[in-house]
């Protein structure tokens, strides 16, 4: 499939079913491109959808599965949007949170393979069912340590807000959770 430079051919692009219950159009909505006018579609769509099909059957239909329905905060990112994203956060911007390009290939930026080759994809998420049972008593790691049982992933990184969490797959998987909310740092391995 070629970089879609229609409405048709985007339409078309949206509507690749990743999984059974995830669409390509479900990934690549962006705030960021929102907000300043940018188109965020992979250069390579047959590279992005590889890599968000493993993502959504492998990591994100057994976390549905077992939690019920998931909320997907970010997930493909285009190494345009990537790179404004990346340049706002370093001028200082808040609300920007991107790495580099380099850093977010086969993450965030699912049509490029990284530095050695390999595939992979990242979706930021939020758990609904998961933060309300068990916001109270501040456990996000009990999620951590049911992912880290039961499914394939390569990293997770949790944040604050909702313990929403980047949840990676890759070819070549780190098996490394880390974490913005107390206790912050290196939870896993």
């Amino acid at each position: 499939m070629k970089k879609p430079e229609t409405v048709a051919a985007l339409t078309d692009l949206g509507r690749v079913r990743l999984s059974k219950s995830f669409f390509m159009r479900d990934m690549l909505y962006s705030e960021v491109a929102m907000m300043h006018g940018l188109i965020n579609v992979p250069d390579d769509p047959d590279l992005a959808i590889a890599a968000g099909t493993r993502l959504c059957e492998d990591l994100l239909e057994p976390l549905q599965d077992q939690w019920g329905p998931i909320a997907i905060r970010s997930a493909y990112r285009s190494c345009e949007v990537n790179s404004l994203c990346n340049e706002m956060q370093r001028a200082g911007k808040a609300g920007y949170s991107c790495a580099s390009n380099e850093a977010n290939y086969a993450k965030h930026i699912w049509d490029r393979r990284d530095a050695d080759g390999f595939m992979g994809a990242t979706a930021c998420i939020v758990v609904p069912s998961y933060w309300d049972a068990n916001h109270e008593t501040g456990s996000w790691q009990g999620l951590a340590r049911w992912i880290h049982e039961n499914l394939p992933y390569s990293s997770l990184y949790f944040f604050p807000k909702y313990w929403a969490f980047n949840i990676s797959g890759h070819e070549n998987p780190e098996r490394r959770i880390d974490s913005y909310v107390e206790p912050k740092g290196r939870f896993l391995p």
